[in-house]
């Protein structure tokens, strides 16, 4: 049987409330006596019992994190960030997601009531952050990449508009004049806001984005390659063949790569395919994917750390917004050389960016 607290009293000669003061920091115990405590717990390998402790102070050392999905490069970066900076301030990470379901949303948040300290949510539809308004006021809430403005709650999100702004700019740059999109869900904001990117570059740059050239999408490498065919098939029937494909994020770029090698076509020479995100494996395809870098990792982490923030201010806290910039990654599957920093847009280029407002934007 397990060691309890009354075990370790009975050995190390003290009460119950002594140890329970040694091993939790909450009370003066003389140095000795501390000394004898933890020897006692030691020799009987005495665990405190979470559940217990939480219960005296109605505190679990546990955030939660809801996300639309778990599959892929993307979401695991973004949970290693999370996991890593949750447990250098002493939490365990509690993960679960929506794919895309109000019912599966409402569920998750449910099971979590009672066993977390705060939330994370991802929410690039703003279904599973009106869902989190309905929390106790006593959980703080951080959003991330998400449209939804949710009373109290922090926020942090990428700079998509920024960063596919810069990425349309660049293929200007190097001479493409028809660059098709592949999008990706219609209600994901980060899909959105990179659209817009797009055409606003493209405007910008005295072209009208094409009706034919905007394609549906849906974050994954299926998705990507059929849009890719459908652009290479319409282009055979006589339409002009786009000279680059602008995927809204990494994998739906390398199922666009796969579809333009399919077709007979080369990338970069005949048709140049980048993306969005830089996830680890956008490297290793071939070519190599010139992306959008996006610190996934450290999305993670800066929205653990604006939580413990939350969950230490209580009532002085102050609702924040941070937006972290995306960077231009130039690799050989754009055809072109990375431009010199000076003549980079100012978003894509700069540092992460912070501001402090009365609500998230």
């Amino acid at each position: 049987m397990s060691a309890t607290i009354r075990d370790v009293a009975r050995l190390a000669g003290v009460s119950v409330a002594t140890v329970s003061r040694a091993l939790t920091g909450s009370g003066p115990v003389s140095g000795d006596t501390r000394a004898r405590i933890v020897a006692a717990a030691e020799e009987l390998r005495y665990t405190p019992n979470a559940s217990a402790r939480s219960l005296v102070s109605s505190r679990t050392s546990t955030v939660g994190f809801l996300l639309p999905d778990l599959y892929g490069e993307f979401f695991s970066e973004v949970i290693r960030g999370a996991d890593l900076a949750a447990r250098a301030h002493g939490y365990h990470l509690l993960v679960s997601s929506t794919h895309g379901g109000r019912d599966e949303a409402e569920a998750a948040l449910h099971a979590m009531r009672g066993r977390v300290d705060g939330l994370l949510v991802m929410a690039p539809d703003p279904g599973a952050a009106a869902l989190a308004a309905d929390l106790p006021r006593s959980v703080p809430v951080v959003l991330l990449n998400g449209p939804a403005r949710l009373t109290g709650a922090d926020a942090v999100a990428v700079d998509s508009y920024g960063g596919a702004r810069a990425m349309v700019r660049h293929l200007l740059a190097i001479g493409h004049r028809r660059i098709a999109y592949v999008a990706g869900p219609e209600s994901n904001h980060d899909a959105a806001e990179r659209r817009r990117g797009w055409r606003t570059a493209l405007r910008a740059g005295g072209i009208v984005p094409a009706r034919d050239w905007e394609l549906p999408g849906d974050f994954t490498e299926d998705g990507g390659y059929a849009a890719a065919r459908r652009l290479l098939a319409a282009s055979g029937a006589g339409t002009a063949r786009p000279t680059a494909i602008f995927a809204a994020n990494d994998v739906m770029a390398i199922g666009a790569i796969s579809a333009v090698g399919e077709a007979g076509l080369r990338v970069p020479e005949d048709v140049a395919v980048v993306g969005f995100d830089d996830i680890p494996m956008a490297r290793y395809v071939n070519p190599p994917l010139t992306s959008v870098h996006v610190a996934i990792h450290e999305l993670g982490a800066r929205a653990v750390a604006r939580l413990i923030l939350a969950m230490s201010g209580g009532a002085t806290h102050r609702p924040y917004r941070e937006l972290i910039a995306a960077t231009l990654v130039v690799r050989a599957s754009c055809g072109g050389r990375a431009p010199p920093a000076a003549d980079m847009p100012a978003r894509a280029r700069a540092s992460p960016r912070r501001s402090a407002t009365a609500a998230p934007r």
